[in-house]
């Protein structure tokens, strides 16, 4: 079997004992949420799997039991067979609602700042690390975002630019804190509660902060993403306060 790349590695890397089935099925689906696993992409083999998690197969089996009900993935048998990935999780209008109202500006803000000191690294250390490969992945990566034509399939193609642009940057450190922000936010981002979040800005944006990668710019690359981070959560503190006025205003009725 081939290295996985970083990410897969974080994926499917070993669970601890606490750890069961429940965390196999909220890894994959979290990982399918972030766009680091894509419809029609087939999963390791069962035995690797079951190795990489270091769980029993029954433990395994059980989880691919309830990512197929599902609808998650489709186990399909034959010489080109395996698990494939059929469809993206659905996203939990109630819970995401949840976290708007009982999230703080002040912590939304706190939010921001990490993520600002985790991009802003990880953009100085591409421009001086990546290769003309990584640049044209990216540029690929940043027009999927705008080709995708759900909120759904929009998040996982924002998150997706974001962690390969950490793996670029050829720190695994940077990558897994990059991957743990967007699976706090993405989702609120592009969630349509309220105001639609414009996926042509921010395409643009990510389409720029490649080219200033390109060009070993990173000066112009920092300020690119700190200014984008900086839209990005001025639009969750946004959302936030038109969904509490909308609950406050239901409350009084």
């Amino acid at each position: 079997m081939a290295s996985p790349s970083s990410f897969q590695s974080q994926i499917y890397r070993s669970l601890p004992e606490i750890e069961r089935a429940d965390a196999i099925v909220d890894r994959i689906t979290k990982a399918i949420g972030l766009g680091l696993l894509k419809v029609g992409e087939r999963l390791p083999p069962e035995a690797a799997l079951s190795e990489m998690f270091g769980v029993g197969g029954a433990t395994l089996r059980e989880a691919l039991g309830e990512l197929r009900e599902s609808g998650v993935v489709e186990t399909r048998r034959g010489r080109s067979g395996g698990t494939f990935v059929v469809s993206q999780p659905r996203t939990q209008t109630d819970a995401i609602r949840d976290w708007f109202l009982s999230t703080s500006i002040s912590e939304i803000r706190d939010i921001g700042d990490e993520h600002s000191a985790i991009a802003a690294t990880t953009v100085r250390l591409a421009c001086e690390r990546a290769e003309a490969h990584d640049c044209e992945r990216l540029q690929e990566l940043a027009r999927a975002l705008v080709l995708a034509d759900t909120p759904e399939l929009r998040a996982p193609a924002d998150s997706r630019f974001h962690i390969e642009m950490a793996i670029a940057a050829q720190s695994p450190r940077l990558a897994n804190a990059e991957i743990r922000l967007q699976e706090e936010t993405v989702q609120q981002l592009w969630t349509p509660l309220t105001v639609a979040f414009d996926p042509e800005q921010a395409t643009a944006e990510h389409l720029e902060l490649v080219r200033a990668v390109a060009q070993d710019q990173p000066e112009k690359a920092q300020n690119l993403v700190l200014e984008h981070i900086r839209r990005n959560i001025f639009h969750l503190i946004d959302k936030k306060l038109t969904l509490g006025y909308a609950q406050s205003t239901q409350d009084g009725q």
